[in-house]
């Protein structure tokens, strides 16, 4: 893969061991600036804005989480980023994740924070909600692209709805068997994005993972950022 540091949006700042942010889909590098502030008095903090996201440059093709991992690696590489710890938020668990399992040295230790990746069983309202996009694809796509999925989805371009859709259909909790990094999953207690079963399941993956709540919904890092912090911290020095 063929990764050029003028197609992306990066930051570096601060001295000592690489510490990277991960962010999540639609979000940031910025969503971090609490914990850029705060961890960049002890580390090297390197956060970036995955293409697609934030100032990075748009996609060309639709990525998988496959692709992002192998993507994030080259901009690491370049960025001259040795095992760093990681903190990944919601989309960048699952890269994360994707990386960790097929690199045992891409990172130190992992904390995951309203993680994706795991794709419960869905009920008969999803399916029935598939079903109808299907059938009315066939005779009005562009209708179906408008009226179904998500906000989110919606607001999506063509190259990122394809992309979209191979990340939310990918399970990862075969790869989270295979990282043997120390993990920490810190989950906000009102989290409806990435509810609290779907990070248990995640967490009896890992083979090495501790896993605790905090209040706050899917950004709780950012809405109670001195508490997260300091769970981040202890993990990393103990």
């Amino acid at each position: 893969m063929t990764v050029q540091l003028s197609d992306i949006s990066f930051l570096q700042k601060g001295k000592g061991k690489d510490l990277l942010f991960l962010h999540g889909y639609l979000s940031s590098k910025e969503a971090f600036a609490a914990q850029v502030a705060y961890f960049s008095k002890f580390y090297r903090v390197t956060a970036l804005d995955f293409l697609g996201f934030g100032k990075s440059k748009p996609l060309e093709k639709p990525f998988s989480v496959g692709d992002y991992a192998a993507w994030t690696k080259s901009v690491l590489r370049l960025l001259g980023v040795e095992r760093p710890h990681v903190i990944a938020h919601s989309f960048g668990c699952r890269v994360a994740v994707k990386l960790a399992s097929g690199d045992e040295n891409a990172f130190d230790k992992i904390v995951l924070t309203g993680p994706a990746g795991v794709i419960m069983n869905r009920g008969f309202r999803y399916k029935w909600k598939v079903g109808a996009y299907r059938f009315v694809k066939r005779f009005a796509p562009k209708y179906a692209e408008r009226k179904f999925g998500s906000a989110e989805y919606r607001s999506l371009s063509p190259i990122m709805k394809e992309s979209y859709k191979k990340i939310v259909n990918e399970d990862l909790r075969e790869c989270a068997k295979q990282v043997e990094n120390p993990v920490f999953i810190i989950e906000g207690e009102e989290d409806k994005t990435t509810p609290m079963r779907e990070a248990q399941a995640y967490a009896e993956c890992f083979p090495q993972c501790h896993l605790q709540t905090i209040s706050g919904g899917h950004f709780a890092f950012a809405e109670n950022p001195t508490l997260f912090n300091l769970m981040v911290e202890e993990f990393f020095y103990v």
